[in-house]
């Protein structure tokens, strides 16, 4: 008897331990989608953008996704001086932060302001979510790190889809400012979460135990080829997924979505948010190397989808290009955050700046190409970025090592 009340001890701890994991996921999850709600938003409302502005799709669209110039000089940023900000303190004053260039949006009528304060959003969100990625990767053990960026990732996916439905329908409702003044509220219940629930965690000095500086680590990531291999898959990711989801809008109406309407159409993310949480199991069945060489490949038969003229089909198409690439960002930020043994902040914060620095270039590339050559010259400029991300990928080691720098 005594034997049975041990073991039913034991069960009953490993199930109070399991719901304490899964509540502590849902905040990582929840804490993602405050920080990055914000980003794609703007891009649900793009034909409104344009009319109130009055320039073209490629100007507004390299507007609205300046934000990810700032995501990506913060990541460099906190890759270098990361390791001595505080991790809760860092999060919560950032999402603080984030609602001021927020609301200010909606009191401007200039598309040069617009784009600063895009940028300014772009700097804090990337500052959150650095530190949010290397606090994850500190607290949690080697065998849940992979399961907590996963669910941060499917905050993430949530984001993208929630945060343009609402973007479109507050817009429709009743306009651009209360749009934005909506999203300043968002950030700062962001701010408060993260302030009441993330631990504070011990300052990591900027010198470890071996003398190594920052500087010197930062350029140890940089000479490790299989982070760099991360790196720039993580920059293709975003190129394609920016390019994509950007433009398309454009072809959506053409095909007789109504304005008002395409916010409904991101319910194609749905998948996404019950497939991006099985990152950390699929990259340990198969390896991270082919999960991302396979969930890519899914993302290229997506893209090769939005060519036809049936709207059906490029939704099924924008569903899998999105399941494909969010599963692969969360296998790609695994294993930067495997890979990188010491300084996890400032891989993280490379793989980030890799990563919006992608999704600024294809805003840019991507834009041009539409307005010159229409459509079809995009999706193909997609299809050839995701091939050499496989490439990259199907490079990686098969079983991903810490390494010391």
């Amino acid at each position: 008897m005594a034997d049975l009340g041990d073991i039913m001890h034991r069960t009953q701890a490993v199930a109070a331990a399991s719901r304490a994991n899964n509540w502590r996921y849902a905040l990582i999850a929840i804490i993602a989608f405050l920080t990055l709600v914000d980003l794609f938003a703007a891009q649900a409302v793009l034909p409104s953008l344009v009319e109130k502005f009055n320039v073209s799709r490629a100007t507004m669209g390299f507007a609205v996704n300046s934000s990810t110039f700032g995501m990506a000089v913060a990541g460099l940023v906190v890759a270098l001086f990361g390791s001595n900000i505080d991790r809760r303190r860092g999060v919560w004053i950032s999402l603080a932060v984030l609602s001021i260039p927020t609301l200010l949006l909606a009191f401007t009528d200039d598309i040069v302001v617009f784009t600063v304060l895009r940028i300014a959003q772009g700097l804090c969100m990337s500052t959150a979510f650095t530190l949010t990625a290397a606090y994850l990767s500190e607290h949690f053990s080697a065998d849940t790190a992979g399961t907590a960026l996963a669910a941060y990732v499917t905050g993430n996916v949530a984001s993208n889809l929630f945060g343009r439905i609402l973007s479109a329908s507050v817009t429709g409702l009743g306009g651009l400012p209360v749009n934005f003044i909506m999203f300043a509220g968002l950030n700062l219940v962001g701010a408060l979460i993260a302030a009441f629930t993330m631990t504070t965690a011990a300052r990591m000095m900027r010198v470890n135990e071996t003398g190594a500086s920052s500087m010197h680590l930062w350029r140890a990531h940089l000479r490790d080829a299989e982070l760099t291999r991360a790196f720039a898959i993580g920059f293709l990711i975003l190129f394609v997924f920016i390019g994509t989801y950007t433009y398309v809008n454009f072809r959506l109406v053409a095909l007789g979505v109504p304005p008002m309407a395409l916010g409904l159409v991101y319910l194609v993310f749905l998948p996404s948010i019950l497939t991006t949480p099985l990152a950390g199991q699929l990259a340990g069945r198969v390896g991270s190397r082919l999960g991302i060489v396979l969930t890519l490949a899914m993302a290229v038969i997506g893209l090769m989808a939005l060519v036809s003229h049936k709207l059906p089909v490029v939704l099924a198409g924008l569903a899998l290009i999105a399941v494909g690439t969010f599963l692969a960002q969360a296998m790609a930020t695994g294993v930067v955050g495997r890979r990188a043994r010491s300084d996890k902040a400032g891989a993280s914060g490379i793989y980030l700046a890799s990563y919006y620095a992608g999704g600024l270039l294809g805003s840019l590339v991507l834009g041009q190409l539409h307005d010159r050559f229409g459509w079809n010259s995009c999706v193909l400029a997609l299809v050839v970025a995701l091939c050499l991300a496989i490439r990259l990928a199907n490079r990686l080691q098969a079983d991903v090592a810490p390494v010391r720098q």
